[in-house]
């Protein structure tokens, strides 16, 4: 399968720092590259959990020599406040990143409250198709799971369509392959993915393969 190189500064394509872009976050991508055109010295990047948006800012600030706020819901509204202005005086850029924008982010502090409402809004979506086959080959491959084209389809018609689910599949399988000592396969898996409760209720009585 292809993958797309993220346009940053990337490290060894072998090493966890790998990015995957998609269509599901090539837009945040892209706009991160374009830091310089903002119209304001900060940026919100909002995404799931574990949908790579904090590695996203690791290499934003490689190539930006700029400032990452991570979790900035949990971080104190003034040093957000006097962080956001310190970008614009000195010119190097600022990512927030979050779970969500505003007002979905309850922001109290009404001067902040206006400067993240004027600060361009980069959006990581949901996993496309594409992104939820790449990432369950790529965690298969890197834990030296021999994961069978077959399984991954069954894996893509069943897994919720989140980062976190497939992180969580991956894990139960390869745990579950280590002490029973047993190879992948379509029935291990719906065994064991209905035992740690991870396959949706839509597909409880889905049996075939």
């Amino acid at each position: 399968m292809k993958q797309f190189a993220l346009p940053l500064v990337l490290p060894d394509a072998r090493a966890d720092g790998e990015f995957i872009m998609s269509s599901s976050n090539e837009h945040a991508v892209q706009q991160l590259r374009r830091w310089a055109t903002w119209p304001v010295m900060a940026a919100l990047l909002t995404g799931p959990r574990k949908s790579g948006r904090s590695l996203l800012g690791r290499l934003f600030v490689e190539q930006s020599h700029g400032r990452v706020i991570d979790d900035a819901e949990r971080q104190l509204e003034a040093e957000l406040f006097h962080a956001w202005n310190a970008a614009q005086t000195s010119r190097r850029p600022l990512l927030i990143i979050a779970d969500e924008p505003p007002p979905a982010w309850a922001v109290r502090l009404p001067d902040l409250r206006s400067r993240l409402n004027a600060t361009p809004h980069l959006a990581i979506e949901p996993p496309d198709d594409f992104l939820r086959q790449a990432l369950f080959e790529r965690l298969f491959l890197r834990r030296g799971i021999d994961a069978r084209p077959e399984l991954i389809l069954w894996l893509l018609a069943r897994v919720d369509r989140s980062h976190l689910a497939i992180i969580r599949a991956v894990d139960a399988l390869e745990q579950a392959a280590f002490e029973q000592r047993k190879r992948l396969s379509i029935p291990f898996a719906r065994a064991t993915l209905a035992a740690a409760e991870l396959l949706p209720d839509r597909s409880s009585n889905a049996e075939s393969p």
